[in-house]
């Protein structure tokens, strides 16, 4: 007779719930009053609801750490924000309000009162529709203080139609808003 490996009665029960924990809250999200936040994730669609990229925002040591894959764009350079309010309605996605900017600074990495928390660097996408960037948001973290993220209205990423130019106020003249997400 073959002996079978048993499964401790806990590690069971932690498999079959761990679906059901919110992910990136230790041990509870946003809101609940109960834990801290360390990650929030958001997908990002277009005005029909085709998905178009996904975006994990998650603290580190340096600052609040932004990563931003597309899955559903064109070939071309995207500017992307993070906006100060975690509502996506289409077709525009002016509900998501203006770009994260609790410091009161100008649009851009390129403009001397710039930048903002939510600017961004711009996403390129080649032909196979693959396109990622990763980078740090310095002096910010996802929830709490002036650096926070996340405040009673959220936050969302926006994807607009061209590339940043790093230095026009209020959005480096990236035209349309295409896509949006909120963070959850």
């Amino acid at each position: 007779m073959r002996a079978s490996k048993m499964w401790p009665a806990a590690a069971l029960i932690g498999l079959a719930t761990a679906g059901c924990i919110p992910s990136g809250t230790e041990p509870g999200p946003v809101g609940a009053g109960g834990g801290t936040l360390q990650f929030s994730e958001a997908r990002i669609s277009d005005a029909a609801g085709r998905p178009l990229a996904r975006a994990r925002a998650s603290n580190v040591s340096e600052g609040l750490r932004i990563e931003i894959t597309a899955e559903g764009l064109s070939a071309g350079t995207y500017g992307v924000h993070v906006h100060a309010v975690g509502r996506c309605d289409p077709p525009g996605f002016e509900s998501a309000g203006p770009h994260w900017n609790p410091t009161m600074r100008q649009h851009g990495s390129q403009n001397p009162q710039g930048p903002h928390r939510g600017d961004l660097p711009n996403l390129s996408v080649g032909a196979n529709g693959q396109g990622e960037i990763a980078f740090i948001v310095p002096d910010a973290q996802l929830a709490g203080g002036v650096g926070g993220m996340f405040d009673a209205d959220g936050a969302a990423l926006v994807v607009h139609a061209r590339p940043d130019d790093y230095r026009t106020d209020p959005s480096g003249n990236s035209g349309a808003r295409i896509g949006c997400g909120v963070f959850r």
